[in-house]
């Protein structure tokens, strides 16, 4: 057994513990062991030196309880007795039971607690290592390399500086510096604990240092996102290791620098001795999918089987992810599917759903999601995403009270994503009932929440509400819910409102952003603030330092445009650095129609059709234009081209939530199964308005026919077809709220506020462009919209 190895003499206790060194070094040596113990038995031998070798070799053999059973049979014990014993039930697990034999240990010496040390360390009861750490230093103990190395671990674990700089004085007390194993457990521990200064103090003060130390410098780099010295330490490394390598590609992977996590994969297969493995693969598959580079992608893929590497768990996630983002979604589908082992991370399957988003066609993406066999909140909220992003409401909704009823508790960013449907739709009801989910979750500490609430609150007519979520969150507030409260303010015709909010954040300290500028200079568009929107036109570029963009300057043109400033609004365009887009023009076509300037809305419509020669409004508005101005045959040639080239009109619609359920209708409709009544309720309001001194607006119906039939078509348009379905559908003095989806016409702005105040209701009507708040015969706007 022992081989030709010179052995001690058969007659003394060290043969046999020469004899069970050897068997542990040999195949099946377990049994041969036991065979070696039963001659022992037999022959009569029991010195404590001898059983100490026997526990130890059931401790290594992986038999602990006949270790234990012997060590308690054992007639006499000394210091290596116990620990050998107290080694046997850390190293199986057994912490319970090893603490009790620790506490009964009559001496206890470096190795003892040590081994306690780093056995809570090792089972991840941190806590616990450091107080047995510190109950060693206050029985006078002297801790080893290994105490210290296992209670850093465990100081790095838990993020507790405070404990881990004792621990470094003890270190330094000690004159233990200048161990490597020690000073890279202090760097790790300084590091993960939020002190990157010390550990650059530990690592430069090294006489020392390993591969270790230097990797440890480099991640620390890398996780504060000092990339470029990471790269110095990096370059100054004589010799490098693969986790060197890794830390650098995955370092400028997390931190959005892929095309150089890229060139550093390029030098490390240049490199004789270090190979790539699944860790470097998968950052590097990373950086392709982000950068959507298909075909070194697909040389990874041909790498990992040519080299047989294995491609499971997180690179094959990556592979997938790749396929994904770079338009292949199919070839990434019939890797999961080919697959039996891949266990579908979040990442890959938002990758895959962010696919399919692509495509428009988000069936497959569900069948992945169906067929996951682990599914967590944020698989839920990426699905969900998916079919918010695609307008895919009815599915989004049906999903997310599945994942109440059977799903995980959602998250901030699913309650978001949903009320983010809510504000789509215009669904107060479904708003509100999110908005109790969420106070049951304790989730209206979020901010993300509190700012699709307010947005959902906004865009569902209620900006009470809206207003009542942002004073909630006065201790939170970031710039986004600043803005969007001032949007919200402005789109709902309290431009002064919108405006003091904007100066009340300044005051509080809070920098807006270009999204904040932009509702700003909305809020002064829709109440005719021209000074006011040029001030702060000039401050958002020379206080705030925000270079202004083509929304920026729409807004500008839009201001100058509606206040009827439409020289202005012409220079104003000459003057911009960049070209004007359709937005801009399509701003200076609308004031014209507003202020019946045909001249002007031919050149704005002209540059407008230039841009984009579908746009349907920009035919129909310079039509209405000629019409307003009795220019008849000039509109005629403009339905006619409009026709001659394919582009249809965008018909106006309006809706209204009752019990639930949308009911949408068009000018004059006659498909609601509720017509007659309908139509009975609309007769009797246009008559009870006509005789409190409505005068109906026949300009506004750009058609050359007589007046009785204009007022017959003014009398049925879509929004008031809705607001008669409403009042024979809910309660008396219940508000109203319509949505529509073009802007609201003259006519039926004034007779609104005249049925507002005869029905004694607030009617809410949202447009393309803003509210209109009707109460008692007013509206929120004042006219000036």
């Amino acid at each position: 057994m022992a081989g030709s190895c010179a052995a001690p003499p058969a007659s003394t206790s060290d043969f046999y513990a020469f004899t069970l060194q050897a068997c542990l070094r040999s195949p099946g040596g377990e049994a041969a062991g036991r065979s070696v113990h039963a001659q022992v038995i037999k022959s009569g031998l029991s010195s404590v030196y001898l059983m100490n070798n026997f526990v130890n070799f059931y401790c290594q053999s992986s038999s602990p309880s006949d270790a234990g059973r012997l060590f308690w049979e054992m007639p006499v014990r000394n210091i290596f007795s116990w620990n050998t014993a107290l080694s046997a039930q850390v190293n199986s697990g057994c912490l319970p039971a090893a603490q009790d034999l620790f506490d009964r240990m009559p001496m206890r010496d470096s190795v003892s607690w040590t081994t306690m040390v780093a056995g809570y360390n090792r089972m991840g009861r941190y806590g616990e290592a450091i107080r047995m750490f510190l109950g060693m230093r206050w029985e006078g103990i002297m801790p080893s390399q290994f105490s210290f190395t296992n209670v850093l671990s465990s100081c790095a674990a838990l993020r507790v500086l405070d404990v881990g700089r004792k621990v470094h004085s003890f270190v330094v007390k000690l004159g233990m510096s200048g161990c490597v194993a020690v000073a890279n457990s202090l760097l790790n521990m300084y590091y993960k604990s939020g002190d990157a200064r010390t550990a650059e103090i530990v690592f430069h003060r090294m006489s020392l240092r390993s591969v270790s130390s230097w990797n440890a410098m480099i991640t620390l780099y890398v996780q504060t996102g000092r990339l470029d010295l990471a790269q110095i330490q990096f370059e100054e490394m004589t010799d490098r290791s693969v986790v060197s390598w890794n830390a650098m590609i995955a370092g400028f992977n997390q931190n959005g620098r892929d095309l150089e996590a890229l060139e550093f994969f390029r030098l490390m297969l240049k490199d004789l001795i270090v190979r790539p493995d699944n860790f470097t693969l998968t950052s590097v598959l990373s950086a392709c999918a982000n950068l959507e580079m298909l075909r070194p992608g697909k040389q990874v893929h041909a790498h990992i089987i040519r080299t047989q590497l294995g491609c499971s768990g997180p690179l094959e996630n990556s592979l997938i992810s790749m396929y994904s983002k770079c338009g292949m979604v199919q070839t990434a589908h019939r890797l999961v599917e080919r697959s039996a082992s891949v266990n579908v991370n979040v990442i890959t399957f938002t990758s895959l759903v962010e696919g399919y988003s692509k495509l428009g066609d988000l069936k497959p993406a569900r069948r992945v999601f169906d067929s996951m066999k682990h599914h967590d909140v944020i698989s839920w909220t990426a699905m969900i995403v998916g079919y918010v992003q695609n307008g895919f409401y009815d599915d989004a909704i049906e999903l997310f009270r599945l994942m109440l009823q059977d799903g995980p508790r959602p998250n901030n960013y699913t309650l978001a994503a949903i009320l983010s449907v809510c504000s789509s739709l215009a669904s107060l009801h479904h708003g509100k009932q999110i908005h109790s989910t969420a106070i049951r979750m304790g989730q209206t500490v979020s901010v993300s929440v509190n700012n699709a609430l307010i947005t959902m609150y906004s865009k569902s007519g209620s900006i009470v509400w809206a207003r009542r979520v942002f004073d909630q969150i006065c201790l939170s507030r970031e710039t986004v819910s600043w803005t969007s409260m001032i949007i919200a303010l402005a789109q709902h015709g309290l431009g002064e409102e919108s405006v003091a909010l904007f100066e009340s954040m300044l005051l509080e300290g809070i920098e807006p952003d270009h999204i904040t500028f932009v509702g700003v200079f909305s809020a002064c568009t829709h109440i005719g603030l021209v000074e006011l929107g040029k001030k702060y036109f000039l401050q958002m570029q020379n206080t705030h330092k925000i270079e202004p963009t083509l929304s920026h300057y729409a807004c500008m043109i839009d201001l100058f445009a509606r206040a009827g400033l439409l020289s202005e609004a012409q220079d104003f365009i000459a003057k911009m650095p960049i070209q004007p887009d359709d937005v801009a023009w399509g701003a200076l076509l609308s004031a014209s129609k507003v202020h019946k300037n045909p001249e002007l809305a031919k050149m704005a419509a002209e540059k407008l059709l230039a841009i984009n020669p579908h746009n349907s409004g920009a035919y129909s508005a310079l039509a209405n234009v000629y019409s307003a101005c009795g220019m008849w045959e000039d509109a005629a040639k403009v339905w006619k081209l409009m026709k001659d080239r394919g582009v249809k009109k965008e018909q106006g619609f309006s809706w209204v939530h009752i019990k639930n359920k949308v009911h949408v209708f068009g000018v004059d409709d006659s498909l609601h199964p509720q017509r007659e009544a309908i139509y009975e309720m609309a007769a009797k309001i246009w008559k009870d308005i006509k005789k409190t001194g409505f005068i109906p607006d026949t300009d506004s119906v750009l058609h050359d026919i007589d007046d009785e039939l204009k007022e017959q078509l003014l009398s049925r348009h879509s929004e008031k077809l809705a607001i008669a379905f409403a009042l024979i559908s809910t309660p008396e003095k219940t508000t109203l709220r319509i949505m529509k989806n073009l802007r609201v016409c003259n006519d039926c702005h004034s007779a609104i506020k005249f049925i507002s105040k005869i029905v004694e209701r607030e009617i809410i009507v949202r447009d393309a462009t803003r509210f209109h708040h009707f109460r008692d015969g007013s509206c929120s706007c004042k006219d000036y919209w």
